[in-house]
């Protein structure tokens, strides 16, 4: 086997994958936020439509969403499917599911936080905006860190699904080429890049914990 010419495949993968990876952070987590709130609202339809679809995201296979996604709009309405709707298609099953998790764990940190600290708040008249803000959200921050730190590293292998709908992110292509030169290095090159993926984002999360050790 052609190693360069390997590497050279995967690469076009591997930017796949990475896409998929940062385009599903940059809109599941304020999505997430956003869910948490409906999660936590006072309103009761809000509070249980929110909830239901929580229970929805996370009691079903994220292969299964993608495939609903990407296939649904033909079988439910006729409309007709675009080769280029593949890489959305992931992009919008990715995201909603992921809002889910990351709305729980939002939900979890903030509502781990004394009330008291809400009072004083209002005492020294900060409004609600403002003590969410300026003195809770940092501090949820803070508490969240190691649980969203592993969504971020269960996405990176989750990003491997794609292929369900023929998205040629780095394991699809892997595959691929293990079938067609019946050698194992394919596979071994991509371990090699999910395991150094998921280290450095391990480093970056723990360094962002350690900046934000003052709230102890």
């Amino acid at each position: 086997m052609d190693y360069g010419m390997m590497l050279s495949k995967l690469a076009g993968g591997m930017l796949t994958t990475v896409s998929i990876f940062g385009l599903t952070l940059l809109f599941s987590m304020p999505l997430g936020m956003v869910v948490a709130f409906g999660r936590m609202s006072k309103n009761n339809i809000v509070r249980n439509i929110t909830k239901i679809y929580i229970s929805i995201m996370r009691g079903t296979p994220l292969m299964l969403q993608v495939m609903v996604v990407y296939f649904g709009p033909y079988y439910l309405f006729g409309i007709p499917i675009a080769s280029s709707y593949r890489f959305i298609a992931v992009i919008i099953g990715f995201v909603l599911n992921y809002a889910a998790y990351f709305a729980e764990i939002y939900r979890g940190g903030i509502e781990s936080m004394p009330v008291g600290q809400y009072e004083a708040a209002a005492l020294l008249g900060y409004t609600k905006g403002q003590t969410f803000l300026r003195i809770i959200l940092p501090q949820v921050i803070k508490r969240i860190i190691p649980s969203v730190t592993n969504e971020v590293i269960t996405l990176v292998k989750d990003t491997s699904l794609a292929m369900v709908i023929a998205v040629s992110e780095m394991f699809t292509i892997a595959k691929a080429l293990a079938s067609s030169s019946t050698s194992m290095m394919p596979y071994v090159a991509a371990g090699i890049f999910y395991y150094v993926f998921n280290f450095l984002v391990a480093w970056a999360m723990e360094k962002i914990e350690h900046k934000l050790n003052y709230y102890r």
